[in-house]
């Protein structure tokens, strides 16, 4: 059961497209006060567990912590931070009874669970305008297939988005990518796709390609095809300030740019220089740069990334003002007032400072709405600006979007990354965490930069990490320029490597078919434990262990130099072991613990009782992948649906017409 209830006036945020009963007063559960702000109080039992808030910090228990959405270019992921890329304000309170809610709110919102007081939840805004969804289930799990519902089908993919995938900050040539292709094929390790970070574009300018290093981009794309190389090049929010500059000059006589008050154009420096944003809150302004994507997809172009989207601002023309007089004044200084300081905590403030965010304005319906009031739906409109483009331009086709800031709504435009981690084995571990969480909030194209895009990976956590991305929908290796090669081929025995990625497309018919079950019945596609086992406290508090669709769970490696790790089994269960050289090996195993060794160059999952699931042959591209040779692995007499489309066009359904069942007839 879902209820709405409406506190003042509510920006509308398009994130539920399902209309709700709206209901006077207030929530039935907790207490509400809307004298100073907006604050809901709940007292949380000993064996509540706090689920949701899709791409957040710490655990897939939020407790214990407290939690802001506010949309945040943050590159230092550590457990004390409360903000990064996206805001998700959706959770569930899951125990004795179990509810939903969503605080559908587009600005600084923050959720104490437990922080202040260990059982006391709070969530708390500055304003007391905002739409509250209260979900009453059965169950957790419950709960969130009611919020799936109403918020919409999430985006789905074309099918070469599931294959592997390279990616560095620095590829700035054909030559260099060519390099990249030409490792990967001469050690046959699978690869589908290669990201373009900001090096191909003309001094970084959105939608322009660099002559110098690609003078022939069209050509390029076309040879790259050729390959079965998909090239997935890499979209800014903000426009570069220069002459000449098409997409300037449209935004410019267009007015599709935010303005400051005084209704000149606000200016901030971001990657290009000095840029403008356009104001994605405004339809007409969505449109227009919708547009721009045409001029690669026109070139064969089928998938994007966008990037910096929170909006991140390293800093506006008022900000740099500010500093430069204080620069003045501590030069100035005969009185010692200030110190060194007071310089650099000057200086410091530049970067997404959030008086910047009040500085300028969206022109929403004739309306002119100050940003920080609606800031965390900038990077989602960003988005939809694209994917509502893609329906224009091709309207059949399905197009690979995926983006870096996000709040619930966008996940039926785009899927999301989860950001400028590090090469860190505690981030594998967080990883995994964020997962379920963030499809319960819709988002189910996921994954994270796999190795790490911050600081030097190694070669174990490269390879740990890859036997876990083998899962996630997203599978990329990403990392920044200054940090070592993190290509697959430049460590020792790249035929590790082979094993690990090739299991991806052995997987692949599995993975794409609950993926596309999940986004057609608005389910998840990868849950935690105790959605499945709710009676299981043990299952309830695993957090290292995640069920994939209906048939699979997965045990994951994240600590270094160990063979193996304790896994927990709430049911009897079929380990599958995916091993060099591609072979496979089962064991039947008996609920309870058990200690699995699991080698770097191996790939483990467990079949539930009375499951089994479909295997391919090994393939290096997912064009490749033969699903007319499917082997099931897992209980005899049990069967799989098997979804299959074409992988391509939008003419995706669940029904029989995409349906095939497949019957394990031989034991394991």
């Amino acid at each position: 059961m879902v209820e709405k209830y409406v506190y003042g006036t509510p920006f509308e945020t398009d994130a539920v497209v399902v209309p709700t009963d709206c209901k006077n007063g207030h929530p039935p559960i907790g207490k509400t006060d809307i004298e100073n702000g907006y604050t809901w109080t709940y007292t949380m039992s000993d064996n509540d567990i706090v689920y949701g808030l899709g791409e957040a910090n710490r655990g897939i228990n939020k407790r214990g912590y407290i939690y802001i959405s506010n949309c945040t270019d943050e590159s230092n992921h550590t457990e004390d931070i409360c903000s990064l890329y996206t805001a998700h304000n959706f959770i569930i309170i899951s125990g004795e009874q179990h509810w939903g809610l969503f605080f559908d709110y587009p600005s600084v919102i923050s959720f104490d669970i437990g922080y202040s007081r260990q059982d006391l939840l709070t969530v708390h805004c500055d304003s007391s305008d905002l739409n509250v969804y209260i979900i009453n289930g059965k169950n957790a799990y419950d709960v969130v297939l009611q919020f799936r519902k109403i918020i919409g089908q999430s985006y789905i993919p074309p099918k070469f988005a599931f294959g592997f995938g390279q990616s560095r900050n620095g590829y700035a040539t054909e030559d260099e990518l060519r390099q990249v292709l030409k490792g990967y094929r001469k050690n046959h390790i699978p690869l589908d796709m290669i990201f373009m970070d900001i090096d191909y574009m003309e001094n970084f300018k959105d939608f322009t390609v660099n002559s110098e290093s690609f003078p022939d981009f069209e050509a390029f794309v076309n040879e790259m095809r050729e390959q079965k190389i998909h090239l997935i090049p890499i979209i800014d929010a903000g426009v570069k300030i220069e002459k000449g500059y098409d997409v300037y000059e449209e935004g410019v006589a267009g007015d599709y740019f935010c303005k400051r008050e005084d209704n000149s154009i606000f200016a901030a420096t971001v990657w290009p220089g000095r840029t403008h944003f356009p104001d994605f809150l405004n339809r007409n302004a969505r449109e227009w740069f919708g547009k721009q994507y045409k001029k690669l997809l026109d070139i064969g172009i089928d998938g994007f990334w966008n990037d910096m989207n929170e909006p991140a601002i390293f800093h506006s023309d008022e900000g740099l003002g500010e500093v430069k007089q204080f620069l003045r004044e501590y030069l100035d200084d005969t009185t010692d007032q200030f110190t060194t300081y007071h310089l650099f905590a000057h200086i410091g403030t530049l970067r997404n400072n959030p008086k910047d965010y009040t500085r300028f304005f969206h022109n929403v319906d004739g309306q002119r709405i100050r940003h920080d009031k609606v800031h965390n739906l900038y990077g989602y409109n960003m988005t939809r600006a694209a994917s509502e483009a893609f329906e224009r331009i091709v309207p059949s086709q399905r197009i690979l979007m995926f983006s870096r800031s996000s709040y619930i709504g966008m996940h039926r435009y785009g899927g999301i990354w989860t950001g400028d981690n590090k090469s860190w084995w505690s981030h594998l571990l967080l990883n995994i965490k964020m997962m379920p969480s963030l499809n319960m909030c819709g988002f189910l194209y996921i994954g994270a930069d796999l190795g790490g895009f911050g600081a030097n990976t190694t070669r174990d956590l490269l390879l740990r990490w890859l036997a876990f991305g083998v899962f996630t929908p997203l599978m990329r290796n990403h990392t920044t320029r200054g940090t070592r090669a993190q290509e697959c081929y430049a460590f020792e025995h790249p035929e590790d490597f082979k094993d690990i990625i090739s299991v991806r497309y052995r997987l692949l018919p599995y993975i794409y078919s609950e993926y596309m079950k999940a986004a057609l019945n608005n389910d998840l596609y990868f849950k935690p434990l105790g959605f499945l086992y709710p009676d299981d406290d043990i299952a309830r508090s695993t957090e290292d262990q995640l069920i994939i669709g209906n048939e699979i769970m997965i045990t994951p490696v994240y600590t270094q130099n160990v063979p193996g790790r304790i896994v927990y089994l709430p049911e009897d269960m079929l380990l599958v072991k995916f091993s060099g050289k591609s072979t496979i090996f089962t064991q039947q195993f008996f609920a309870g613990h058990h200690y699995i060794y699991i080698g770097l160059n191996e790939v483990v999952l467990f079949i539930r009782k009375g499951h089994c699931i479909p295997v391919a042959m090994p393939a290096e591209t997912v064009g490749n992948v033969d699903s007319s040779t499917l082997t099931l692995f897992g209980y005899n007499g049990a069967s799989y649906d098997l979804y299959e489309d074409d992988g391509i066009s939008k003419n995706y359904e669940y029904s029989q017409k995409y349906l095939r069942r497949l019957s394990k007839t031989e034991q394991y």
